[in-house]
């Protein structure tokens, strides 16, 4: 009977040995499982400072001649602006102009207005990418900056026409530039690999 319950000892001895490595290795998998928090080289947080200064720079510049071009009054231009509701009405216009030239200085020039937003915006604001994002902001500001113009500034009118075009150039400029130099300069530092946590 004692040789029984020394066996019966042993034999639950031997488990708990067997099972406390078990509860330790169960520990210890997830702290490992905790991935590593990236660290940035100094080099990479100037390259990114200067980035940001320098496009915070185009976009003030751009505010500038967007001011300039938008909402400066011109009295001469009285008797030929109307306000324009309805999408699509001044493109019609532009485009049975006699000359061709005048079409594509039109339409052209309002989607070139809005190219800078679209790549400037996302660099200096990373939350902002996305071409459903870029697009209500662009067209959020144009809409008060025509605004602006209908109510406040002599010879110019509110244009629907006007905030399509450039909310159209804001989306070109983000899918040819902006989303791949916002990633460039806000892309994150790799991750370490798994062998190298172990090593």
């Amino acid at each position: 009977m004692a040789w029984v319950l020394s066996r019966s000892r042993t034999a639950s001895d031997a488990g708990t040995v067997k099972k406390e490595p078990e509860a330790k290795r169960a520990k210890k998998e997830p702290e490992a499982a905790k991935p590593a928090r990236p660290r940035r080289s100094p080099l990479s947080l100037l390259v990114r400072f200067v980035a940001m200064v320098f496009a915070f720079a185009f976009m003030v510049a751009f505010a500038v001649v967007l001011a300039k071009l938008t909402l400066e009054p011109s009295p001469a231009s009285v008797d030929l602006t109307h306000t324009n509701l309805h999408p699509g009405a001044s493109l019609k216009l532009y485009l049975d102009q006699p000359e061709m030239r005048d079409a594509i200085k039109q339409i052209g020039g309002n989607i070139l207005l809005g190219v800078p937003f679209g790549i400037l915006v996302p660099i200096i604001a990373p939350k902002t990418r996305g071409l459903l994002r870029i697009a209500l902001l662009t067209a959020v500001v144009m809409l008060l900056v025509e605004f602006a113009q209908g109510a406040l500034v002599e010879g110019r009118a509110f244009d629907i026409d006007d905030v399509i075009l450039n909310t159209a150039g804001a989306l070109i400029g983000y899918l040819l530039l902006g989303r791949r130099l916002s990633r460039a300069v806000h892309k994150k530092p790799a991750a370490k690999k798994a062998s190298a946590k172990k090593a």
